[in-house]
């Protein structure tokens, strides 16, 4: 009767130690998934801090290779915490709206590096005029500093490529 006991115990534990072992693999995978977000999460608020402080302008607009910078000589653009974005001139005002999205969700991109902003899209939108129209898109930040910041857009119908940068005022 001892015999059998054991026999049960051993079973009892070797079930245990699978059991801890699969328990333990599932508990890292989705730790390390929380990771991404949380950065994402993290950069996210660090861009909209920065893009909320101050007025900025375009210093550079290349649409699928040609430079209309000139379209918006003059404007200041301002981001509002609300998720409005205000171009103006000095006697034009136009209207738009502004995001910043996690995209990491998305399957169809397969970034192997880990920088988080490859994972979440700067969106802006403006319904016109056509030159401003031109900016709405969901922007890729290529880089930011505390007076600069680059978006790349790769266009999936021609395959051209935009590129945008804002200068802080």
């Amino acid at each position: 009767m001892l015999t059998g006991f054991k026999i049960i115990s051993m079973k009892n534990n070797s079930l245990i130690k699978t059991m801890a072992l699969v328990a333990f693999v599932f508990l890292s995978c989705e730790k390390g998934d929380d990771t991404g977000s949380v950065d994402n999460q993290i950069e996210i608020q660090q861009v909209t801090n920065l893009v909320t402080t101050g007025a900025w302008r375009i210093t550079s607009f290349i649409d699928s290779g040609s430079d209309e910078t000139s379209d918006f000589n003059g404007y200041g653009f301002s981001f509002n915490a609300d998720g409005k974005l205000i171009a103006e001139n000095g006697s034009t005002t136009i209207n738009g709206t502004w995001s910043i999205t996690d995209d990491s969700s998305n399957s169809s991109d397969d970034d192997s590096n880990d920088d988080s902003s490859d994972d979440i899209d700067f969106n802006i939108f403006f319904a016109e005029p056509a030159s401003f129209n031109e900016l709405s898109d969901d922007w890729e930040i290529v880089s930011r500093n505390d007076v600069k910041i680059m978006l790349i857009d790769v266009s999936g119908g021609n395959g051209g490529t935009d590129t945008l940068t804002f200068e802080k005022n």
